[in-house]
């Protein structure tokens, strides 16, 4: 009897562990052009270099992701819902079929006015 309660934390953990691979569904609510560098052009001249970064709201966190190569300069539809798993530092989602990876810079909890994600 007593080696089924040492089995079951460790169950838990299993389970929670896999639970941080299943996929998420969110909302793309925001867009904006944000720096991400500077780019020198010369002795004296340096170019800034602009990224866009996206606002992903799931039902209780925003992460806010940007781009981690300068290859997707595509935009990305405002208001879409997403499909996304987190790994570590990384954001895998789906939007619109397409699939996309970017770098999480940072999350926050939803405020409290803001209307939970609806469910699609």
């Amino acid at each position: 009897m007593k080696s089924h309660h040492l089995l079951l934390p460790f169950l838990l953990l299993g389970v929670i562990a896999m639970a941080k691979d299943m996929p998420m569904q969110g909302t793309l609510v925001s867009e904006s052009s944000v720096s991400c560098g500077s780019q020198a052009d010369g002795k004296k001249k340096t170019t800034e270099l602009m990224c866009q970064e996206y606002v992903i709201r799931t039902a209780s966190t925003e992460y806010h992701v940007r781009q981690e190569k300068e290859a997707h300069k595509a935009l990305l539809p405002v208001n879409a819902p997403v499909e996304l798993t987190l790994k570590k530092d990384k954001m895998k989602f789906k939007v619109d079929g397409k699939e996309y990876e970017m770098l999480v810079v940072s999350e926050s909890a939803v405020p409290a006015s803001t209307p939970a994600t609806p469910k699609p």
